[in-house]
């Protein structure tokens, strides 16, 4: 038996320029955490002559041409595997469809737990490239790239998504004393609303290849502000941080209506109101998760608790995608 564990992540600046039809044209940036919170995928033989898939749903098919999930299927013809005996089953810490990368973990995941199902070794570029072809090239979702590389690499990085389809990784260059800061006052809740990353996502990738000015400044904007906060939280200057965050969020919210609605813009302001420097919803936007920089942990808390948004407390993750039992 094969597990394969793969973190799923925060944005954390310059988020939105990770899509192909921006960054094929001008080059992307952005920085983002894997966290502690993971997807998990397990592969091993069985008795049966029949391939079985658990996930949401539950497959029984002959061969892995029949499989109806799409990663799994093109994973399993990326890494050839045929024999109808084998059972795939994915598990997670947090639900999908709440913007943490969950489709880009379990690919990493499943990537990984089949290599190793093969005997074969494979590099977190190697794995984070593979997933991404998949997702984006093979199967045509309108989605970027961070994803995958993030739960690949793990860690907090700073990623450019350069026009040749390469990706440069570095870390975040954060002290020992900024890091423990950090970590201690960006908190996350639960706004309790699932939705689809790509619909949202679809909306920004064709105006941008229509070349919509409106839209093609905005992300402009956005990688810039990327780059400012990454030298803010390079300095250990959290303060300035929270203020791009919030900057950033505003820049989010003006490219599609589908990112925000009235419910999550008043949670937003609650939030404010009770010390947050600066927020934004985690991916895609719609509902999810909602993150904030705070001077005041407590007051933020009793705010969202009063409004019914449950904190998910989270560690950073530094080992990225892995096995931990085979």
């Amino acid at each position: 038996m094969i597990i394969a564990r793969s973190p799923l992540r925060i944005s954390l600046g310059g988020g939105g320029t990770d899509l192909p039809s921006y960054y094929r044209e001008f080059g992307g940036f952005l920085i983002a955490a894997a966290i502690d919170k993971a997807v998990y995928v397990c592969v091993h033989h069985t008795f049966n002559a029949e391939m079985l898939v658990r996930y949401s749903r539950i497959e029984k098919v002959e061969n892995a041409a029949a499989v109806q999930h799409p990663i799994v299927r093109e994973g399993l013809r990326l890494l050839d595997v045929t024999e109808p005996n084998i059972e795939i089953t994915s598990m997670a810490d947090v639900p999908a469809g709440t913007g943490m990368g969950s489709s880009g973990s379990f690919g990493t995941a499943l990537l990984k737990a089949l290599h190793r199902f093969r005997n074969k070794s494979i590099t977190p570029q190697s794995l984070a490239e593979a997933a991404c072809r998949i997702e984006i090239d093979i199967l045509q979702e309108p989605v970027g790239k961070q994803d995958q590389y993030v739960a690949a690499f793990g860690g907090i990085n700073c990623y450019e998504f350069r026009t040749d389809d390469t990706v440069a990784v570095y870390p975040l260059e954060l002290s020992a004393e900024t890091l423990e800061k950090f970590q201690d006052r960006v908190l996350m809740f639960s706004t309790g609303i699932i939705r689809q990353a790509p619909e949202i996502l679809k909306d920004q990738d064709d105006k941008t290849k229509k070349r919509s000015a409106e839209m093609i400044t905005n992300l402009h904007h956005t990688k810039q502000i990327g780059y400012e906060s990454k030298s803010a939280l390079e300095a250990g200057r959290i303060e300035d941080y929270g203020r791009l965050m919030h900057e950033h969020w505003e820049r989010k919210r003006a490219r599609s209506k589908s990112i925000s609605n009235s419910e999550i813009d008043r949670w937003y302001e609650i939030g404010r109101s009770a010390g947050a420097l600066g927020g934004k919803v985690i991916g895609a936007g719609g509902g999810g998760f909602l993150m904030f920089v705070t001077d005041d942990k407590k007051r933020l808390r009793t705010a969202m608790k009063n409004e019914g948004l449950k904190e998910v407390r989270f560690r950073f993750d530094f080992e990225g995608t892995k096995t931990i039992v085979q």
